[in-house]
């Protein structure tokens, strides 16, 4: 297995652990949560420029990598609607997009087709980890901040789906849905 597959298993385990201490009831749990979370992060963008740059990207890493990424957004998306903390409607909606995206890469990949990500899907990808983060800390002068952010993260989001579907549409080849 090669580091970047390492590092997308590493960014896996550490969800629970993330999870763990975001349940956790002593005063620092929240900041070694967002820690955790900040670290899985930085390893989603550190497995993906290894692996480019020393061609070492494989079927495993392009299943796994998403996954992972969507794994560690949807826990802190979650937890944090869990708290009331932001909107369970914009959850709903990132999370909609996620796995109508998700599916349609899979009727790509099974066409042997695909679909790269755009920079709109960094954009979001960006926003939405930044915002995350903000709002992880639980510190009050950047909840503001924070909300705003996932609130651009969220009409991201929407754009960047929207925009997937419009460039990749000839993979619903509708004679067969």
């Amino acid at each position: 297995m090669n580091t970047p597959n390492k590092l997308t298993l590493v960014r896996t385990l550490m969800v629970p652990i993330f999870v763990i201490f975001m349940y956790q009831d002593f005063s620092s749990a929240r900041l070694i949560a967002t820690v955790i979370f900040s670290v899985a992060s930085f390893t989603d963008f550190l497995d993906g420029y290894i692996a480019r740059k020393n061609n070492l990207v494989t079927n495993f890493g392009k299943f796994a990598d998403p996954l992972a990424d969507k794994i560690l957004v949807c826990s802190a998306l979650i937890l944090l609607a869990s708290v009331n903390e932001i909107p369970a409607w914009m959850v709903i909606v990132i999370i909609a997009r996620e796995f109508t995206i998700t599916g349609f890469r899979t009727i790509a990949a099974s066409d042997n087709i695909t679909i790269a990500a755009s920079p709109l899907g960094k954009f979001k990808t960006i926003t939405q980890l930044i915002s995350l983060i903000l709002l992880l800390t639980n510190i009050e002068f950047l909840k503001a901040p924070g909300i705003i952010i996932f609130y651009l993260a969220t009409f991201f989001t929407v754009v960047s789906g929207i925009d997937y579907i419009i460039k990749n549409k000839s993979v619903l080849d509708l004679k067969n849905i």
